[in-house]
């Protein structure tokens, strides 16, 4: 391959332009803004192996509350990877419905596309981002699924239209619009008069159970905090990477 030339052209037409920089790189520039000049410095805190902690479900808990009171959007909202046995990964944001001392549990059709990859292949990992703060916390782990009483649980104090949704929607099949989502609901909201539908059979819990938690937080040049945990014979080990 020849040698890239190390320069820099910019062609501008109209509102858009097209930067190659130098090794052939290309930068998009929208408006005012260019993709790689889009950076900022972190400096809010910092994460040192004494405030870590030894119990990373202890210290996911304080930075959860802490997101909580930053009032950040949605701060249950995790980045979900699953993978097939082959190893093609896809991923998806998913809401964190349940915490305690053995993982974190979300919900959803076991007949979607990340159920069926869970299915075959347990293995997942996790993403929670709360920028506000600074923060990311990786999780990696297991999925098992949750127990029926559990998932009825759950089930029964979501509300009305998400219930009947559960039964209307094959997630990630192909429909022919969304015409056939919304025909689906008002026949079920008819089935259904009592508004108490009972929990679909192929609707319910997943569990991740994880092996490994990193805590990142935030650092100026790039001195990040990566403090990470891994389970090892029964406990909890935990050690300093390099950003």
């Amino acid at each position: 391959m020849p040698k890239a030339k190390r320069r820099q052209i910019e062609v501008e037409i109209g509102d858009f332009a097209l930067r190659i920089l130098q090794f052939g790189f290309r930068d998009y520039h929208f408006g005012m803004t260019i993709l790689s000049d889009l950076r900022r410095d972190y400096s809010l805190a910092g994460l040192t192996e004494a405030e870590a902690g030894d119990d990373p479900f202890a210290l996911f808990q304080i930075w959860f509350g802490q997101a909580l009171e930053a009032k950040i959007n949605e701060p249950n909202a995790m980045v979900l990877a699953t993978a097939t046995p082959d190893g093609k990964p896809s991923a998806r944001t998913v809401l964190l419905k349940g915490l305690d001392d053995h993982g974190f549990t979300f919900f959803t059709n076991y007949d979607s596309h990340k159920g069926r990859e869970i299915e075959a292949n347990p293995a997942v990992a996790a993403v929670f981002l709360w920028d506000e703060l600074e923060r990311q916390i990786r999780i990696e782990g297991d999925c098992t699924r949750s127990t029926t009483e559990e998932s009825d649980a759950y089930y029964r104090i979501r509300p009305l239209g998400s219930r009947l949704g559960a039964w209307a929607s094959p997630q990630s099949a192909v429909i022919t619009g969304r015409e056939f989502l919304e025909v689906e609901h008002a026949k079920l909201q008819s089935r259904f008069p009592d508004g108490d539908p009972p929990r679909p059979d192929n609707w319910g819990g997943y569990r991740i159970v994880p092996h490994t938690f990193e805590f990142w937080q935030g650092r100026t040049s790039r001195l990040h905090d990566r403090i990470r945990f891994r389970r090892i014979g029964g406990a909890w080990i935990k050690d300093r990477l390099a950003p």
